[in-house]
């Protein structure tokens, strides 16, 4: 798999693994790691990254995740839109992390990895927010660069390459900013967001403007590895190596994750006002943790941990077991009760960030509402097996990857295992009763 790789300066993977497979980074030479999610994403989405740097020697205390409260990028950037952020809001806020990351951890300089929109803050930081003196290396991945489009009717999106934003980020003879190392990771053909066509932006047929080459930047090393989907680029195994090969000067000894023997989570509920995606914490969440049957999805016993959480929108901690499935049952009120049966956590995190969800039109009358997710990924037809209660979910398109979710509804039965697949892994979820304001999601976190 790993010969499948190429990029502008990559040196074969395959070759550095047999050379250097045992290094340990220096913990008191380790720099500060920010990573910065996408467009409407949390910082959740880098806790199995930080688990792979963390089970390659690299310190736990020197990996950092920024959570922007309104994710999602407003339709024109510089007219105010309700929970939503401009690119100069989210410069801001990377701008404050920095500062934090740097003061707790006493070193002068940050490296900083981005994903899809999280690359937009980072090259902003850096060219406009005077963060190229506080910064040693960015590593963008699945950044569109160079837009999502090129359309004259939609100049004010954040999106569009020929828009203020992007024109005045890629103006010069190269695309990066002296003094900082830049890598741009991307995939051959197989992103949504780096099309030809605007299938994905609801306008098939119409030409995007934009090339599969969209996110590669000129004065960066530019990586690119075959096969993998928008999400992919950023939160994959095959990604993290080439991160930590570019950070560090050699390939992970491993991409597996190692577990701990004693497993710590926390995170926060976050709101999901009117259904739009948002970092910002609920007070008064009730959330509760079962431990669960992996082949039934049945409780095994009472709740191993409940909370109700305070402003700060805490829900833990929580001490659990490495290898034990868990459901966790979101309660906040105006959204449905949400189920989310996860993988096993291996290693420990503070990011476990929970959404309630809400039911779609109409799905409430259904008997359940069984979802299967993958937040680090997309489903692909044909690279991927992924089922649902023994089915395809319906939705799910065909050719390059755009769903990360699918969706069942069920009729009316009594409780019974739901099993829920995605490639070598399955999850079991239990069908709780749509009448009662339940809806079940089976997450996978690889």
């Amino acid at each position: 798999m790993y010969a499948l790789l190429r990029g502008a300066r990559a040196l074969p993977l395959l070759l550095l693994l047999a050379a250097c497979a045992v290094f340990q980074p220096d913990t008191q030479q380790q720099q500060p790691i920010v990573f910065v999610h996408g467009n409407g994403d949390t910082a959740a989405l880098w806790e199995t990254t930080e688990w792979r740097f963390e089970s390659n020697g690299y310190d736990p205390k020197m990996l950092f995740a920024i959570d922007f409260p309104n994710p999602l990028a407003r339709d024109v950037d510089a007219k105010p839109q309700p929970l939503r952020s401009s690119t100069a809001e989210q410069m801001a806020e990377l701008a404050q992390k920095v500062a934090e990351v740097r003061k707790l951890t006493g070193r002068d300089k940050v490296v900083l990895i981005g994903q899809s929109r999280g690359g937009y803050a980072i090259r902003n930081y850096l060219k406009n927010g005077g963060g190229a003196a506080y910064v040693s290396a960015a590593v963008l991945c699945g950044t569109h660069n160079h837009g999502v489009f090129d359309w004259e009717q939609t100049r004010g999106s954040e999106f569009n390459g020929k828009g203020a934003f992007l024109t005045q980020l890629n103006a010069g003879p190269d695309e990066v900013v002296a003094g900082v190392r830049f890598m741009t990771i991307r995939s051959d053909n197989n992103d949504k967001y780096a099309q030809p066509d605007a299938r994905f932006l609801g306008k098939p047929g119409t030409p995007t403007g934009v090339g599969y080459d969209g996110p590669a930047l000129k004065g960066a090393e530019n990586v690119v590895i075959p096969k993998l989907d928008h999400r992919e680029t950023g939160f994959s195994a095959l990604a993290f190596a080439q991160m930590y090969r570019f950070i560090t000067g050699h390939p992970p000894a491993r991409t597996a994750i190692v577990p701990e023997a004693e497993v710590v989570l926390n995170g926060k509920v976050n709101d999901m006002p009117g259904g739009v995606p948002t970092n910002l914490p609920v007070a008064g969440a009730r959330v509760e943790i079962y431990q669960v049957s992996p082949t039934t999805g049945a409780r095994e016993g009472a709740a191993v941990h409940a909370k109700t959480t305070a402003a700060d929108g805490l829900w833990g901690p929580f001490t659990a077991k490495p290898d034990a499935y868990y459901e966790f049952v979101v309660e906040v009120p105006g959204h449905a009760i949400t189920h989310i049966y996860r993988s096993p956590f291996p290693r420990s995190s503070d990011i476990v960030d929970l959404r309630p969800e809400n039911f779609a039109k109409g799905d409430a009358s259904a008997g359940s509402v069984v979802m299967i997710s993958r937040p680090r990924g997309y489903f692909g037809v044909g690279r991927d097996i992924f089922l649902l209660d023994g089915k395809v979910p319906p939705g799910i398109n065909p050719g390059v990857p755009g769903a990360s979710a699918g969706k069942l509804l069920l009729p009316a039965e009594p409780l019974r295992p739901v099993p829920a697949r995605f490639n070598d892994e399955t999850i079991t979820m239990q069908n709780w009763p749509a009448k009662d304001n339940n809806l079940e999601i089976a997450e996978f976190s690889y």
